[in-house]
């Protein structure tokens, strides 16, 4: 159990950006979000997964919708309370803690403004390891657990709660309610008990990702590669580093899809990256083979400054190192590659497990 105040988001938003592998929402909206909370209600106390009692009602928050949109239709702040409550109303009790739902940017920062405003710890955990475009692809699906009851609430103050069938249901119709709402709301879902908590979810997350942001950051203070540094503090590696030189994007059914196009430079001169995203990055080809696959992470930085690029930033002329990490192994079962594998987004080739690296 731990204290984290309004000064320790910086290297959490900065590493939450890193796994959420190019989507999870903008890292600066993210922790201005959960500054003015903690600052405005006090520290949150984050606490480990066997802190918690089996019979705890844990209720996550999220952002839903198109990062691209989050980065004009700014949010403002109550509707993450507002999402959490309808769900308390629909249960007829309080969460006595939350959780994310994935890293992020934008989705590891949104549970600190729940925990705050409601008074509840947070725990150092998430559902996914890194961020999918999804609601339904988390690990407590491939464990039983419904998304719904959940609730969708926007800036304007409306409120929609929904019971589903299933979780493809519940990522059908929130999407529906979310485009209609501008294409980003907050959502309150997968009430969990403290048992599912530990057994379904990851566990060291937001710890995580503290650790990747200081590591790029101490690498920049101390004039060292701070790729080199993210890629060790993941247990990731280094596939390519180029130039973008073409960005296609668009907004379709509430996602950012598209492309972006990578000229090698230094090693990898001569070849090409093509980075295919629907909101988080999904597949990485050099020269026309793939190279990472989800569900394994695709993470892009900046070769310079080590901050990570989330698609809706992927510019024309940036340089771009790309880090492959190996995801959390109940993704590459069966069960895990039907919910995010390849197959799922309509990629043809088969997933190769990206190898751990080597220490």
């Amino acid at each position: 159990m731990r204290e984290i105040t309004a000064d320790n988001l910086s290297d959490l938003a900065r590493g939450a950006a890193v796994l959420g592998t190019g989507g999870g929402g903008d890292p600066f909206v993210g922790r201005l979000l959960a500054q003015q909370a903690l600052k405005r209600h006090g520290p949150v106390t984050l606490l480990d997964v066997d802190e918690i009692d089996d019979d705890a009602l844990v209720i996550p928050t999220a952002f839903m919708g198109a990062p691209t949109v989050m980065l004009e239709k700014l949010p403002a702040g109550d509707e993450i309370l507002g999402a959490m409550r309808a769900v308390e109303e629909l249960l007829g009790r309080p969460a006595t803690h939350t959780v994310s739902i994935e890293a992020g940017g934008l989705n590891s920062m949104t549970p600190f403004v729940a925990a705050a405003e409601a008074g509840i710890p947070l725990i150092d955990a998430d559902g996914m390891g890194r961020a999918f475009p999804e609601l339904q692809m988390l690990l407590p699906t491939l464990g039983g657990v419904r998304a719904s009851p959940m609730a969708l609430s926007d800036e304007r103050g409306n409120a929609i709660t929904m019971r589903t069938s299933d979780n493809a249901w519940a990522e059908r119709l929130a999407r529906a309610a979310t485009v209609e709402m501008g294409c980003s709301a907050a959502v309150s879902l997968y009430v969990l008990t403290g048992r599912q908590v530990k057994d379904h979810m990851v566990p060291g997350t937001l710890t995580l990702c503290e650790k990747v942001g200081r590591a790029i950051r101490q690498a920049r203070e101390g004039h060292d590669d701070p790729v080199a540094a993210a890629a060790t503090a993941l247990g990731g590696r280094l596939v390519f580093t180029g130039k973008v030189t073409d960005v296609r994007r668009g907004i379709s059914g509430g996602f950012a899809r598209g492309a972006a196009r990578l000229a090698g430079l230094a090693e990898d001169g001569g070849s090409t990256m093509e980075l295919s995203f629907q909101n988080e990055n999904l597949v990485a080809t050099r020269d026309g083979d793939v190279v990472v696959s989800v569900p394994d992470l695709i993470c892009v930085l900046d070769t310079d400054t080590g901050e990570p690029v989330t698609t809706e930033t992927l510019r024309y002329g940036l340089r771009v190192s790309v880090l492959g990490v190996p995801c959390d192994p109940r993704w590459r079962t069966p069960a895990g590659l039907a919910l995010a594998g390849p197959a799922y987004f309509g990629y043809e080739h088969a997933y190769e497990p990206l190898p751990a690296a080597e220490v």
